[in-house]
């Protein structure tokens, strides 16, 4: 049975087909479990992020619009990894020094940008946290957990709902529709876009090989010829950049 006739059968209410077809689709779960893990800590269990993965999979199977003709793998691969990120989150599995440690670089370049009315450099933002620039390169490797996110990272538009923007809606088909209209998170939206659009051509290459063409840190170091610790660090001084630009915008 292929599996056009299988999603047929699925459709009209088969179990056994829907069983079928979620066998058919684990190899892309764990796939993409794999592939997420090596970017995290090793105390996260791969196991534990495929088990996760399954219930993303059943969930893209019965939102899935097989008659838009879209490829139900691509929808698949965002659901199952939106569904370990959010388990990731619900565990906190980032220690809360290293949290906070985070959220002093955000700031530090919140208040900075604010001050001066543009990115501050890095021996800026050193010096801001009272920091030599060894000492800053090293904080940002510790934070490095912290901003391994997928497309689905969430940015919240500090509007008095608290919607929140996912970072793969900032760099969508400009073709697209977008029905939300509320005003705050489009200017929110337009926040992200340009601060993506504003970053070192380096940072701008590293966020969208890791977010948009999803390779590992280790592929985009062969890529651009640098470390792999290297590519995380510029990967992380440029994710905080993109939530202190959203922190800045929120207490205006």
């Amino acid at each position: 049975m292929d599996l056009a006739e299988l999603w047929t059968q699925y459709k009209e209410g088969n179990s056994l087909a829907r069983d079928k077809l979620l066998a058919e689709y684990l190899p892309l779960v764990k796939y993409t479990a794999h592939r997420m893990a090596v970017n995290l800590p090793k105390s996260v269990d791969v196991d534990d992020l495929i088990g996760t993965g399954v219930f993303g999979l059943m969930r893209a199977l019965e939102t899935f619009d097989i008659s838009l003709g879209y490829k139900f793998e691509t929808f698949a691969t965002h659901r199952v990894r939106g569904a370990i990120l959010d388990e990731l989150r619900a565990r906190d599995w980032v220690p809360r020094s290293i949290r906070q440690k985070s959220r002093r670089i955000q700031k530090a370049m919140a208040d900075l940008e604010h001050s001066l009315g543009r990115m501050p450099y890095d021996e800026e933002v050193a010096t801001e946290l009272g920091i030599n620039m060894d000492e800053y390169d090293s904080m940002l490797a510790e934070v490095a957990p912290t901003t391994m996110v997928s497309l689905d990272q969430t940015f919240h538009d500090g509007g008095g709902d608290s919607k929140s923007i996912r970072l793969i809606d900032t760099i969508e088909d400009p073709d697209g529709t977008d029905p939300l209209k509320e005003i705050s998170f489009e200017e929110t939206k337009n926040i992200l876009k340009d601060s993506i659009a504003n970053l070192p051509e380096r940072e701008r290459l590293i966020i969208a090989l890791y977010h948009y063409e999803e390779l590992t840190l280790k592929e985009i170091g062969s890529v651009l010829d640098i470390s792999e610790s290297r590519v995380s660090q510029i990967h992380s001084k440029a994710m905080l950049k993109l939530r202190a630009k959203v922190i800045k915008a929120s207490n205006r």
